[in-house]
């Protein structure tokens, strides 16, 4: 087995990140981890994912988006549709990011 595949282990190792994340207290240090865990592409990718989430609240159209971003529909969409789920933890994090 040459690549892991256990869908227990991968989800084991997602939740100890999200704790470790949940737990730093310098954003100094969660970049600097980012930065060893994702290449440039990586990152630019996460951060467009949000930024499309940030656009979609804005009422920027989906269209406008994707250019902007050179961002497929489809990731749009999903983000849109995301964002429109009751309890959304989009909406959560907009408001968290918003307080600050």
């Amino acid at each position: 087995m040459g690549e892991l595949e256990n869908p227990e282990e991968l989800q084991k190792a997602l939740d100890e990140m999200y704790g470790l994340l949940a737990k730093a207290q310098e954003k100094e240090l969660v970049s600097d981890f980012f930065g060893c865990l994702f290449t440039k592409a990586e990152l630019s990718d996460f951060a467009k994912r949000w930024l499309l989430v940030r656009e979609i609240e804005k009422g920027t159209t989906q269209r406008e988006i994707a250019k902007k971003f050179h961002i497929s529909l489809c990731k749009i969409t999903r983000g849109s549709k995301e964002l429109k789920k009751p309890d959304s933890a989009f909406r959560k994090m907009l408001d968290l990011a918003d307080s600050e």
